[in-house]
């Protein structure tokens, strides 16, 4: 299981996240996830920790902590929801019809 963490200001760094999360027991790996298109970071990221005790720790203490100039949201994370559904999202335009 992860920890999710939200609203991070775009300067955060893995090893900013790092450094703060090891106050609370080994971090095994921190995720910062980018734009595919610009390669920007989108304001969130990931963090794994040792135990569920140090995930609980690190949850309860940082989850509405202000960091960097930020309320930083901090909670498990959600299991990633497949997109293999084709939804209803046409990228295309246009009506039926052949492309």
């Amino acid at each position: 299981m992860s920890i999710y963490v939200g609203n991070l200001s775009y300067e955060v760094t893995q090893d900013d996240l790092s450094e703060v999360f090891k106050e609370y027991g080994t971090v095994k790996r921190v995720q910062l996830p980018t734009d595919r298109e610009t390669g920007r970071p989108r304001g969130f990221g990931f963090v794994e920790m040792s135990t569920e005790e140090e995930e609980t720790a690190a949850i309860d203490a940082l989850d509405g902590a202000e960091w960097m100039g930020r309320d930083i949201r901090v909670n498990k994370a959600k299991p990633r929801e497949d997109r293999k559904s084709g939804g209803g999202y046409n990228r295309r335009g246009g009506g039926g019809g052949r492309y």
